[in-house]
């Protein structure tokens, strides 16, 4: 906890340096792909991946015909927020300083998913080329405003310089403008539009100058917005909660407000406790959008910090909320939440979740979001399960085979601080990722495809075809948390060897360095084509290849997955799978 909270102060006073020293500007020779690398003659042609997720929850319940398993996005989607307009749901998630940014998939039903793609998927709109992995943009919010028939995307951008931002489209499918920088600080804002046409953004922020209480107090703020001109109203700006639901019990990141209205009434929903053990979902209650807000009696409507650290399939950290009116009339709420492996360590990253929402009273409350959550629910009434069919995102334990052979590259495959096209092309024999002269561990976009860790038990396994000509450059595939807290499994050249090396880098020294270290490296016969697997058992990693097409060689061990979690490395992203390649290799087989 204490960790996370560190996090964001960081980030925050990152975010102002930047703004002060004038960082953000950055010239690209396209606006979608950026600069590309000159291409060199020994390019990795990665033709074939396949991950496959074979976790122990499923296996012990499988579904009946009316269920469906939650989460429903596995692996780094956290920070979910949804919205409606007729028979159509958009989900949008956080993604940090991945790219694109802020995944947005669609449903017709709260069950199967298709992922549309990204709102933020040009460098005109987000600029990420040099900020740590949990920087980025994060916590959007997503809100259709049927006064207008417009769907606005909001989200805090702790990059290029923007701060608030906001994005709006009259249809989802077809792209999102340019952003439009908002007057106010703070994070975590959603717009919520009344019937009267009338619009408001709420917010976390600090509290006044001078009266913070204690670590962590924060406080949720709310402006009038002119919908006319996309900016907040000066001087309308107002404290509606302090602290939290009691702040004489010192609550902390009360965060991630929501403001819904029904029955004539302005229901005020949080996040409160941070994201970690604490985590929680409050609710409030007005006769005003601007309050005053009065806490509900029964607070917190969800949480899982109160049951034992050692329960079966334990689910953690739920919070971080938003509802949406599902296609039987019935509430639903998607949150994040994280699913531990038997160390206690999250290396899937924090997921979305569904639950649905008694709203019959006068407050809404999570069904069943007050007891250790379980990973199946029963479908919303005439639904139909097609997850992992005919397009829709697969979820529970599925195989995901990728030959790279459509034309348009899977949305679920993301680059990090820069786009995908400026690296990597679509050929007849596979993808080519054309390496750049950056390594792993530097905060600079790096030529690696990235697909995210889904399961606690898993393989990822890839064939490449690639001959280094240096001790410079290095193919293979990562397992990474951050710049400073990944493993590095590839081919490079020694002399006029080739080496297999597994390097395990780890943040940092007392100097603030990344420790780097060569935990194996062998020397290999090689043809030119091998294939390569990172497998998973819990916490428990294993790097191996095959140079013959069907026996897989260990190298290293068995490794552990520590620095690969949140609770270890730190930050706010999950475990990413990543085709790697570097004209800036720096490691020396041994």
């Amino acid at each position: 906890m204490e960790k996370i909270k560190q996090n964001l102060k960081r980030i925050t006073a990152i975010l102002l340096l930047a703004a002060v020293a004038g960082l953000y500007s950055f010239s690209v020779d396209d606006e979608i792909t950026g600069p590309k690398p000159k291409k060199a003659n020994n390019i990795p042609v990665f033709t074939k991946v396949v991950y496959e997720g074979n976790d122990q929850v499923y296996l012990d319940n499988p579904l009946q015909d009316n269920e469906f398993y939650t989460p429903i996005l596995q692996g780094c989607y956290p920070d979910p927020a949804i919205t409606r307009k007729g028979d159509d749901y958009y989900l949008v998630c956080s993604s940090f300083a991945m790219f694109p940014g802020v995944p947005i998939f669609h449903s017709n039903d709260l069950v199967n998913w298709t992922q549309l793609g990204h709102v933020l998927d040009r460098t005109s709109q987000l600029d990420v080329h040099d900020t740590g992995i949990s920087q980025g943009v994060y916590a959007p919010g997503i809100t259709y405003n049927p006064n207008n028939d417009t769907f606005y995307m909001i989200v805090t951008a702790f990059a290029g310089g923007l701060g608030n931002i906001v994005v709006k489209t009259k249809d989802p499918k077809q792209g999102w403008s340019d952003p439009i920088k908002l007057n106010f600080g703070g994070i975590d804002p959603s717009i919520f539009f009344d019937e009267d046409g009338k619009g408001y953004i709420v917010h976390n922020d600090a509290p006044d100058k001078g009266k913070e209480l204690y670590s962590g107090h924060r406080v949720i703020k709310i402006w009038e917005y002119d919908v006319e001109k996309d900016q907040v109203v000066e001087g309308t700006d107002k404290i509606i909660v302090d602290g939290g639901v009691d702040i004489s019990e010192k609550p902390i990141w009360i965060e991630a407000p929501h403001i819904y209205k029904k029955n004539g009434s302005y229901y005020l929903m949080c996040a409160e406790g941070g994201t970690g053990g604490w985590h929680s979902e409050v609710v409030f209650k007005s006769d005003s959008p601007k309050g005053p807000y009065v806490p509900a009696p029964s607070n917190p409507i969800l949480t899982q910090r109160y049951f034992p650290k050692d329960r079966k399939n334990k689910v953690d950290w739920a919070g971080h909320a938003d509802l949406v009116q599902g296609p039987d009339d019935e509430y639903y709420g998607v949150f994040l939440a994280v699913r531990p492996n038997e160390e206690n360590r999250v290396n899937t990253g924090r997921e979305t979740f569904i639950l649905p929402v008694d709203w019959s009273g006068e407050y809404p409350v999570f069904e069943n979001g007050l007891v250790p959550l379980e990973p199946k629910l029963e479908m919303p009434e005439g639904v139909t399960n097609r997850t992992g069919k005919n397009g829709y995102l697969p979820n529970g334990n599925f195989t995901y085979t990728e030959d790279f052979s459509e034309e348009n590259l899977d949305y679920r495959w993301i680059g990090l601080r820069g786009p995908r096209e400026a690296f990597m092309e679509q050929t007849k024999k596979g993808v080519e990722i054309t390496p750049f002269e950056t390594n792993i561990k530097e905060v600079k976009p790096t030529s690696t495809l990235f697909y995210r860790q889904q399961h606690n038990t898993f393989s990822f396994t890839t064939t490449m075809e690639y001959r280094p000509k240096s001790e410079n450059d290095l193919a293979g595939v990562v397992a990474l948390q951050n710049e400073g807290s990944n493993y590095v499994f590839g081919i490079t050249k020694k002399g006029k060897d080739y080496y297999m090396v597994l390097e395990k880098n780890k943040w940092p020294n007392r100097r603030g360095e990344i420790i780097s270290e060569v935990l194996a490296s062998e020397k290999i016969d090689y043809d030119g084509e091998l294939e390569l697997q990172i497998k998973a058992n819990g916490d428990k990693y294993e790097f191996a290849y095959s140079n013959d097409g069907s026996t897989f060689k260990t190298v290293g061990g068995v490794v552990s997955g520590d620095i690969l979690s949140t609770d270890v490395a730190g930050g706010f992203t999950g475990c990413l799978l990543g085709l790697y390649a570097t004209s800036a290799n720096d490691i020396v087989p041994e």
